[in-house]
């Protein structure tokens, strides 16, 4: 079976230079044409669902990509972004240095930071890779899963024993499973070390 890991398009609060994470903003125009760009090159692939997470800039990319390449798609809570940025959410990075600079100065501490409101980095990795096991699991033909850079990063790290150092929007990642064991057979828009 083959699993293809897609990055959501552009959105708006990128070139609003907002925290994201679990901040529920929309594709750009440039985000949507990356997605069609990206669901014609799923075409004849033999995807057969798509699965997403929620937010409205990895839904609208699947459902991009599921009406070109005539697959349904199938919202996973569990395959959300990690609300990293806790109360800094959804601010532009200047409001978020005025309003929280004790919090902006704890993301500098690393994945196990302690922002308020945030989501501990170990239940976000178990979430997401559990939401991939029951995926992978119920699944017999070639999917696709459209979610973040974060469940990505975990997907990959667990799976195939590789860090992503950069994943461009629109990327994508295609794994093979063979019983219980995941081998990379392409990537584009993605660059490890």
């Amino acid at each position: 079976m083959k699993i293809y890991l897609v990055r959501h398009g552009q959105t708006t609060g990128d070139i609003e230079d907002r925290y994201g994470g679990d901040y529920d903003d929309e594709l750009t125009e440039k985000g949507a044409l990356g997605a069609k760009e990206l669901a014609g090159m799923l075409v004849g692939k033999g995807i057969k669902t798509i699965y997403s997470s929620p937010r409205k800039r990895a839904l609208t990319t699947a459902q991009i990509i599921g009406e070109k390449i005539k697959a349904p798609v199938k919202i996973v809570d569990n395959l959300r972004e990690r609300n990293n940025y806790g109360v800094l959410t959804g601010l532009t990075k200047s409001e978020a240095a005025l309003k929280f600079p004790f919090d902006v100065k704890e993301l500098e501490t690393g994945v196990n930071h302690k922002v308020k409101l945030s989501e501990r980095f170990d239940a976000f990795k178990e979430r997401v890779l559990g939401a991939f096991r029951t995926i992978v699991n119920d699944s017999e033909e070639d999917i696709a899963i459209v979610t973040h850079a974060g469940p990505i990063r975990r997907i990959v790290e667990e799976h195939i024993k590789k860090k992503i150092s950069k994943i461009e929007d629109c990327a994508h990642i295609v794994l093979e499973q063979s019983s219980a064991e995941y081998s990379l057979l392409d990537s584009k828009g993605v660059e490890f070390g």
